[in-house]
């Protein structure tokens, strides 16, 4: 960040840098706490990721509190604004990868009453690359490295193809024993809500760019995700 001749101004943009570095640490904890406790079978442990999740909101909160304030009293232009614009949309896709987690800690739960599906080994590794995905996303934010930014962005297509890798395997697994639908079903959802936390780490990264450069862009991103060709 470039130093203002209030230098107010310039703790405020600091502590908003904070509070998205701060959410986005707890976004990542979440989703590796609600992984761990799918492959434990931890109900209970589940539970309090569950719960953990109110500390990601309340943090959003207090994001959108600073933005409000910075545009009343600072009324910021050009790259200042566009700091400032950039938080709020970021920490509007790391509350949305911290409710994702909660939901896979929450389908874990339900999981845990049933038989394990081995076709769900699958799902650790593609937790591992979203996860790898949004930390380094975080990282090109921090360091306003835009370039980092869109290796980030592109890495999104790797995960679209594991996840249509594993979308594929659950429905072979379903169609060859009926009785694990309901369980795969689940496994569906986790999966889903996995592939869309990247898609969310590829926010972060498109919003970094901007914030550099002032203008999205200027590339469609590679899309694999082919779960919507199945019959």
């Amino acid at each position: 960040m470039t130093e203002h001749i209030v230098k107010s101004f310039d703790t405020e943009l600091q502590r908003l840098d904070g509070e998205i570095q701060r959410m986005g640490e707890i976004a990542v904890a979440q989703l590796e706490a609600a992984m761990d406790v799918l492959q434990r079978r931890d109900s209970q442990a589940a539970q309090r990721v569950v719960a953990n999740d109110d500390a990601i909101d309340a943090l959003e909160h207090e994001v959108g509190h600073d933005v409000l304030q910075l545009l009343a009293l600072r009324q910021p232009m050009a790259r200042d604004l566009r700091e400032v614009y950039a938080a709020l949309r970021i920490s509007s896709d790391i509350e949305r990868i911290g409710d994702y987690a909660a939901n896979v800690a929450k389908r874990s739960m339900v999981l845990n009453q049933m038989p394990v599906v081995p076709a769900g080994r699958g799902l650790p590794a593609l937790a591992r690359l979203a996860g790898s995905l949004v930390s380094e996303a975080l990282e090109a934010y921090r360091l306003r490295d835009a370039d980092r930014a869109m290796a980030v962005r592109g890495r999104d297509a790797e995960l679209d193809a594991e996840y249509t890798g594993l979308f594929r395997e659950l429905l072979t697994y379903m169609a060859e024993d009926p009785r694990q639908i309901t369980a795969c079903t689940h496994l569906l959802f986790i999966a889903k809500n996995i592939e869309r936390i990247g898609d969310h780490a590829t926010n972060i990264a498109e919003n970094t760019w901007f914030l550099v450069h002032g203008e999205p862009p200027a590339t469609e991103r590679e899309k694999r995700d082919r779960t919507s060709e199945q019959a």
